[in-house]
């Protein structure tokens, strides 16, 4: 079905994308696996085509697009490349840089803003703990106030980006009496003093992505470092986390179209039994079923980048979308995987890759068990 949530400016944008992906990243996606790391090259080159400020104002060095259907075709484009790639990029641009974007000061917008879109100030946002998960109510890192300053310890894991970002911006308690309502971030400097990473995390997939644990011990920053309004932070994130998991499900789905379409065009090349394996009745009626859930989802997950481009996505809608595509994305991953038979569980062969880098869509941006949660409540239950 014929998709009309874009018009001219978004597809001539889609294709310097394409563009910029075949010059400047697809060669070296081996190397980045090997170096479990995205390079500060890919940063700086994405931030000179503009594919960093997208959310951030012209004023601060960004393109300031005012709609969200860009950050939508850049999030499908990466994420045909692979999941870890639109990861990593969403992480930067299109989940951390709105924080600094709506909630910072005029002050802390000309520190950092210019720089976030440059690619020479990559950010990483720390919400997760290694005692919490998806409890963001739960953290345990405090700030605790000593004379003008504040003075932070704790620490945070599963961070995307964390190998290597300038600036986190980070969830701490402020005021513990207050349990979820005592909760500010703070825009945390990776050369503050007492600010250290552990080790790039061994994943089961996408090693592309430098995921780390990050520690704060006595790390002293003033009030300047505040993001938003103090003992808000849960508030704030609340308020963000509908375009995060929207950017996840945009991501989910166009990941599983492509390693599905290539899978297509492998049933059609590989023969069994004297014949294309495509062509096998089970074979033939599957990939119709994940053609149709495929069409299906992108109708829903276009309507709720519509809703949220007007300003109208309701975070329920959003963890539906969530929901809905991390679970459809894992099913037609394992299915592609049976597809190729043996094939399929070689690393050298994308659909392996996929498969793994697929199954953390299940746990990030708020567990699926919470985004049921969610729903349930929506529904007054």
């Amino acid at each position: 079905m014929k998709r009309d949530i874009y018009d001219e400016d978004h597809e001539a944008f889609r294709g310097s994308v394409r563009e910029f992906l075949e010059r400047s990243v697809i060669p070296h996606v081996e190397e980045h696996a090997e170096a479990k790391a995205i390079p500060r090259d890919f940063w700086i080159e994405a931030g000179k085509q503009g594919f960093l400020g997208l959310e951030i104002p012209e004023e601060h060095g960004g393109a300031g697009a005012g709609d969200y259907r860009f950050n939508a075709v850049i999030a499908e484009e990466l994420s045909k490349v692979n999941a870890a790639l639109g990861s990593c990029w969403g992480i930067h641009a299109d989940i951390t840089a709105p924080y600094l974007v709506e909630l910072g000061t005029e002050e802390q917008k000309q520190r950092w803003l210019p720089g976030v879109a440059s690619g020479e100030i990559l950010l990483a946002i720390g919400m997760t703990e290694p005692s919490g998960g998806s409890d963001l109510a739960a953290l345990k890192t405090t700030a605790v106030r000593d004379g003008d300053d504040w003075v932070i310890n704790g620490s945070k894991t599963f961070i995307t980006n964390g190998y290597s970002a300038d600036l986190v911006i980070t969830a701490v308690r402020t005021s513990p009496e207050k349990k979820a309502r005592g909760i500010t971030l703070f825009a945390i400097p990776a050369t503050a003093e007492g600010f250290s990473r552990g080790r790039k995390l061994d994943k089961v997939g996408q090693p592309e992505s430098d995921t780390a644990e990050l520690f704060f011990e006595n790390v002293r920053l003033s009030d300047d470092h505040i993001v938003g309004e103090l003992d808000m932070g849960f508030i704030h994130m609340m308020q963000k986390l509908p375009q995060e998991r929207l950017g996840c499900a945009i991501s989910n789905l166009a990941h599983a179209k492509q390693i599905f379409d290539e899978t297509v065009a492998y049933t059609k090349e590989r023969t069994a039994f004297g014949a294309p394996v495509g062509t096998f009745q089970h074979n033939k009626f599957l990939m119709a079923d994940i053609d149709t859930q495929l069409d299906v989802s992108q109708a829903f997950i276009d309507r709720c980048v519509e809703m949220h481009d007007k300003g109208e996505l309701t975070p329920v809608d959003a963890a539906k979308a969530k929901l809905w595509t991390s679970e459809i994305q894992n099913r037609i991953l394992d299915h592609c995987v049976q597809l190729h038979g043996g094939y399929g569980f070689m690393n050298e062969y994308r659909v392996a890759r996929a498969w793994r880098d697929a199954r953390v869509s299940r746990i990030w941006a708020g567990s699926n068990e919470i985004m049921k949660e969610l729903i349930g409540r929506d529904l007054g239950l």
